[in-house]
């Protein structure tokens, strides 16, 4: 049965690209608003719940206690402890996964049609009843207190941690989502309870599927499995006020070669200049070793391996952000030279040749993203939490492909900050001690 399992897995995934994804959006019974794909092709489904608010949603005495319930989900549910929950998983040829991030709790769930009743069944105990005995929570509690103290010891964790700390502030995003050693130490078994119960809930919940499933179907099935879920959860965190005053932060760390982490503000998903700006980011570091800062600092230089830019876009704040490593003698350099290069294209723009290499790559890109039930169905509920239509996918490259050059310039000239743009170093930077620009 695994065998057969994995075989039809692979088929899902290696079904032939496209975007002409067909999706049903419809609302079950109980009131659940959900997104489906049908595909009966293969006999399998993959299903993926998102709940708004994830790490977040941490009391700041409590840092920690979210990250350490997600994790506790599948150490045992119902009448079966971890190991009996485990095994009953494997018998019924079912993948779940549960992840939580910065904004959003996740579960992904992943059964063959002949399965499905008892897949479901089997899943629901560990979202509506998980036992979180204590022996679980203390095991797990181990394994996030060993990553927390390995990451004090990873210069690439230091230098995200310390960025984040330095941007924003009192806001949960200012620390890390697994904790401090202390928070993690003291949380109790009510800590763990408390957040699942204002985590849970059906006010911040996203839902989609794709496969061998109708939309009948599905609406039974949501009904079933969530109910009994609180209706509410705790309420969403303010909108960050990200401090970002273009300084280089050094942070003293041994090592032969300095990480380098750097941000700036970004743009909301929704701004109607977001598509000329993703473009931007493609052409400045995004897109691999054609993108400018690749050429003039690794190409033209041989300051680095590599150096790259990208977009983040959390509910609470938008930031413009990226990252490279170097030599502690070659850092400095480096880092100049990524200060200069976004003043360049600020002051100057792009080329017409660069604007449609960089269509021409991400048009041509993203369908190979839709290459299975289970992609179809994350890309399907992130497109739901973004706000976006059920013909987003279908339209998508046509708004890329809309992008003028007078946009991406103008773009470049209202939103490259050079004057923010912060840096954090990890290492031992020569040439950057005590740096403040």
């Amino acid at each position: 049965m695994r065998a057969f399992v994995l075989f039809l897995f692979s088929l899902a995934i290696a079904a032939p690209a496209t975007a002409e994804v067909d999706i049903t959006e419809f609302t079950t019974s109980s009131g659940i608003e959900a997104w489906l794909v049908e595909e009966h092709s293969i006999p399998f489904v993959a299903l993926e719940l998102r709940f708004r608010g994830g790490a977040a949603l941490d009391e700041p005495e409590k840092r920690g206690a979210v990250t350490l319930m997600t994790a506790t989900l599948e150490e045992g549910a119902g009448d079966m402890n971890a190991r009996e929950f485990a095994k009953r998983t494997e018998e019924l040829a079912a993948s779940f996964e549960y992840d939580v991030y910065d904004d959003v709790l996740t579960v992904s769930a992943k059964f063959l049609s002949e399965n499905r009743d008892e897949a479901i069944a089997h899943l629901r105990k560990s979202l509506i009843n998980p036992r979180f005995d204590q022996d679980a929570i203390d095991r797990v509690r181990a394994q996030i207190l060993s990553i927390i103290r390995s990451d004090k010891k990873e210069p690439r964790s230091i230098a995200s941690n310390a960025l984040d700390t330095l941007i924003y502030d009192d806001h949960p995003y200012a620390t890390s989502r697994n904790g401090t050693v202390s928070s993690v130490s003291s949380l109790t078994r009510e800590d763990v309870v408390a957040a699942h119960r204002t985590t849970m809930a059906r006010d911040r919940l996203y839902v989609s599927a794709a496969g061998d499933i109708t939309k009948e179907e599905l609406g039974t099935l949501l009904d079933d499995l969530l109910d009994g879920l609180p209706k509410t959860g705790a309420p969403l965190p303010p909108r960050a006020e990200v401090t970002l005053t273009g300084e280089t932060k050094v942070i003293p760390f041994e090592t032969p070669q300095s990480v380098a982490v750097f941000a700036q503000p970004g743009i909301d998903r929704d701004h109607p200049d977001f598509f000329a700006v993703y473009l931007l980011n493609h052409i400045l570091g995004g897109g691999g070793f054609e993108s400018r800062l690749m050429q003039e600092v690794r190409e033209k230089r041989g300051l680095t391996y590599g150096v790259y830019t990208y977009l983040v876009n959390k509910d609470s704040a938008d930031l413009w952000a990226g990252s490279v490593s170097s030599a502690n003698d070659r850092v400095a350099e480096a880092i100049k030279v990524i200060r200069d290069q976004w003043a360049k294209i600020r002051n100057d723009g792009v080329t017409e040749e660069e604007l449609e290499d960089a269509k021409t790559y991400l048009t041509g890109a993203y369908p190979l993203r839709f290459d299975g039930n289970g992609p179809i169905a994350n890309i399907a509920v992130g497109m739901q939490m973004e706000g976006l239509p059920v013909d987003y996918i279908a339209t998508r490259n046509d708004r890329v492909n809309a992008v003028t050059l007078k946009d991406v310039n103008r773009a470049a000239r209202e939103y490259l900050k050079p004057d923010q743009l912060t840096f954090v170093v990890v290492g031992q930077p020569e040439g950057l001690m005590n740096a403040e620009n």
